[in-house]
């Protein structure tokens, strides 16, 4: 599985897959931690439907790419996750 990953994402060692899916972890878990306090921002607990949810989802997809990009730089693998948010981005652009 770690060399078919590795193989897919470009990558040189299985150490750095690992590395990777670590970043994507932490992300994760961040965006996780993060949920009820932006969503308390937004309102109360009892006053939630799925209005409040579909603004957190909206608001939370920027938010974990540069959270994304955060935890790449801190493990060294920023050069990997600048190129996979360029990517990610570019499939949001109309093709011509």
């Amino acid at each position: 599985m770690l060399n078919k990953l590795k193989n897919r994402w470009n990558l040189k060692s299985g150490w750095q897959v690992v590395i990777v899916l670590l970043v994507f972890t932490c992300t994760g878990f961040t965006v996780m931690f993060l949920k009820e306090p932006i969503l308390s921002l937004i309102a109360a607990k009892e006053e939630r439907n799925w209005i409040f949810t579909t603004i957190y989802y909206i608001l939370i997809f920027p938010v974990y790419f540069i959270i994304l990009l955060f935890y790449g730089f801190i493990f060294g693998q920023s050069k990997f996750f600048l190129g996979f948010v360029k990517k990610t981005f570019s499939r949001f652009k109309r093709k011509k």
